[in-house]
């Protein structure tokens, strides 16, 4: 089974409220990009991803959750963030049984989350300086 499919079987067997909201989430997340990819990582989570992990979705018991991998460098300026408030790196979104979410808003998220992703990846692929090149010259 790919990814994908392990998430339809996920959602398929949460057959209450926590499934239909997974359900629709992950339509949110892929139509925010089309570029965006599913992966099933961690022992049954499913991940969204591109260029660097997005968001990790977990249905509990009570809640669905999604977790930003770096919603503390997210702009949120909807407040959509309700857990991990005080943590250095992550945060989460708890959804509980009757919550919606603004739909364009978690897309700019999503969004967001891609784009601080993207300027990662580039700041790591980013040429040597002229000083540091000069370094090495001399080195050499």
């Amino acid at each position: 089974m790919n990814a994908s499919e392990h998430i339809d079987q996920l959602i398929a067997d949460t057959d209450d409220w926590r499934g239909k909201t997974l359900a629709s989430l992950r339509r949110l997340i892929l139509g925010a990009d089309k570029e965006i990819i599913e992966e099933w990582k961690w022992m049954g989570s499913p991940v969204w991803s591109r260029d660097g992990i997005i968001a990790v979705g977990n249905a509990h018991k009570d809640k669905v959750k999604l977790t930003f991998s770096h919603g503390a460098s997210l702009p949120d300026p909807e407040n959509l963030f309700n857990n991990g408030l005080n943590g250095k790196v992550w945060r989460a979104i708890d959804l509980f049984e009757g919550d919606e979410i603004d739909e364009p808003a978690f897309q700019n998220l999503i969004r967001a989350a891609i784009d601080y992703n993207q300027a990662k990846a580039k700041k790591k692929k980013a040429p040597v300086s002229s000083r540091a090149k000069a370094t090495q010259s001399k080195d050499d």
